[in-house]
């Protein structure tokens, strides 16, 4: 059994509406629908991780404002804890870096695409927000 990879993501919420990035077809789960984020790297808190990836991964500064609640899931060849962070638009125009696409969604609309497995319970947790 591996160790799980520790994953901070940010659930980004925009003019009402939750920020979904597709991966692209180079990264595992290619074209699976996730909230963005990142590994920890060693040293670094949670919180300083998710703004670093934001602003890697997107070209965005983030406010975070509430954790939700922690997800893992096993992978055929990975095991993932998802951290996951309700936060707001600070600054910055939103640019994907590593990902194919992105959608702002309703609460209502986050249903309709393709999430990542580890994702799904942060979808069912906004849901009931």
């Amino acid at each position: 059994m591996n160790k799980p990879i520790q994953v901070a993501c940010a659930v980004i919420i925009i003019n009402d509406r939750y920020l979904a990035v597709q991966r692209s077809e180079k990264m595992n789960l290619p074209l699976k629908w996730e909230f963005p984020g990142g590994k920890l790297e060693p040293n670094e808190t949670v919180e300083q991780c998710i703004k670093r990836e934001i602003k890697e991964e997107l070209n965005i500064e983030i406010t975070l404002v509430q954790q939700l609640t922690r997800t893992s899931f096993n992978y055929p060849n990975i095991d993932v804890v998802l951290i996951p962070y309700l936060a707001t638009l600070e600054s910055g125009n939103l640019t994907l870096k590593e990902h194919k696409q992105y959608r702002l969604l309703t609460k209502e609309e986050l249903n309709s695409i393709d999430w990542a497995e580890a994702d799904l319970p942060i979808v069912n947790e906004i849901q009931h927000l």
